[in-house]
């Protein structure tokens, strides 16, 4: 589902611009990173300003992390040695601050709301302890293959366990990311979901494929990309992959695992039988215009807005966005797909799933699923879209979670692909 259209506090409007610069001061004591908690009622949103010299200009940009918002553009009013006036004309905010006792004391004011924010000299550095860090009891490949079809060729990392006398004992899995750009490791928040799964997978004797999708990262081409880029797009993207797995001749049963849309390609797959077991991680169930209606109105119930829309106004309100990938999507139903389906598929989500709601669409997936022993649908309670621990589920809480997915999921991955005959 559409991860980088979720963002709901104070900074919503915010998207990546680039930075104004006017000509340099002559100061130059404020010049570096500060990084600053505003607080804005029982939440909290992480901003960073950062002041940059260079070729006789100090450019000025703001960066909200916990909405992947980065290099908004600044207008500096003031910058002396102690105090500092920036406007940020794309999001109609702005902040006066003054040095005091080596912090930034001051004053953010956006939408006729002051709040105070006070930021310290440092880099904003989250803490991720499931990111593996090398050296790797594995092996990793740089590898890339070809979509004829689309004139796309996609660039990823392949992951495989060693200490095997043959790898054709080996089952391998290639990942699919969910809507928006992704890279190899479908990077949100700085965490990294694939590369943690894949790290896990590979020290339980599982290989993967990862890779960046077309036109972003190091893949390149697609005879349609972005906005145009629709879903069947990914999937012969994904396709492809597979294809390439199987001509390598090294490892034994080929699967997919997906997230959010990609837990829709996977069935894709599934339904054109080029894959020997699915795992559909949040993968919807219903027709997808109900689905992303049921999404917007949890997001307005989180934010204490309980107004609730009907599809057909949802539908209205998507078409005004302009996208091939939302008109494509907005009509498409994966019944057909799901039921087509026949290879062994674990099909997972969370109940505090805020984007991909578990009630509606698991009991969908169940009732259209053709039935295999080997298959499992599950739920788990407390975990969100990104499969962390949560307490509501809304998207503002991806960043502030420390943990990248649960250990029980990834155990409960591996377990069942271990599995399987």
């Amino acid at each position: 589902m559409a991860k980088k259209r979720f963002f709901t506090l104070v900074l919503a409007a915010m998207m990546t611009a680039a930075g104004w610069a006017q000509v340099a001061n002559d100061t130059t004591a404020l010049l570096g990173t500060w990084t600053g908690k505003l607080e804005i009622g029982p939440n909290s949103l992480t901003l960073v300003l950062r002041l940059e010299k260079g070729d006789g200009y100090i450019k000025c940009t703001l960066d909200s992390p916990d909405q992947g918002a980065h290099e908004l553009g600044c207008y500096k009013h003031k910058l002396t040695d102690d105090a500092i006036s920036i406007s940020v004309p794309v999001v109609g905010a702005s902040y006066t601050a003054q040095l005091e006792d080596g912090k930034l004391v001051g004053t953010f004011s956006q939408s006729g709301i002051d709040l105070p924010l006070t930021m310290t000299r440092g880099e904003y550095k989250p803490n991720r302890p499931q990111t593996p860090v090398e050296p790797y009891p594995y092996k990793t490949e740089e590898v890339s293959f070809f979509n004829a079809e689309d004139n796309a060729t996609l660039v990823g990392t392949l992951t495989y366990p060693v200490g095997y006398e043959s790898l054709k004992e080996v089952p391998v899995v290639i990942m699919v990311s969910g809507s928006g750009l992704q890279n190899r490791d479908e990077e949100l928040f700085s965490h990294k979901p694939f590369l943690v799964i894949a790290d896990h997978l590979a020290r339980h004797g599982i290989a993967s494929l990862r890779y960046d999708d077309r036109a972003f990262g190091a893949s390149t081409g697609g005879n349609r990309i972005h906005n145009q880029a629709i879903t069947p797009d990914y999937k012969r993207d994904a396709a492809a992959g597979v294809a390439f797995l199987r001509s390598l001749g090294r490892f034994g049963k080929v699967g997919a695992l997906g997230h959010s849309e990609g837990g829709n390609v996977v069935f894709m797959l599934g339904a054109d039988q080029v894959v020997d077991f699915i795992i559909s991680m949040a993968g919807v169930g219903v027709r997808c215009d109900e689905a992303l209606t049921a999404q917007y109105n949890q997001v307005m119930k989180l934010q204490g807005l309980p107004y609730e829309i009907t599809v057909e106004q949802f539908r209205q309100n998507a078409r005004s966005a302009q996208s091939d990938w939302m008109d494509w999507f907005l009509d498409y139903d994966p019944t057909s797909d799901i039921a087509a389906t026949l290879c062994p598929a674990m099909v997972i989500n969370g109940d505090k799933d805020c984007q991909v709601i578990s009630s509606l669409n698991l009991p969908a997936i169940e009732r259209t699923l053709p039935h295999n022993e080997a298959s499992l649908i599950k739920e788990y309670p407390s975990l969100n879209h990104l499969f962390q621990h949560c307490q509501t589920g809304d998207a503002t809480e991806y960043n502030l979670i420390e943990e990248t997915i649960s250990p029980e999921v990834l155990n409960d991955i591996s377990a069942w692909i271990g599995g399987l005959k």
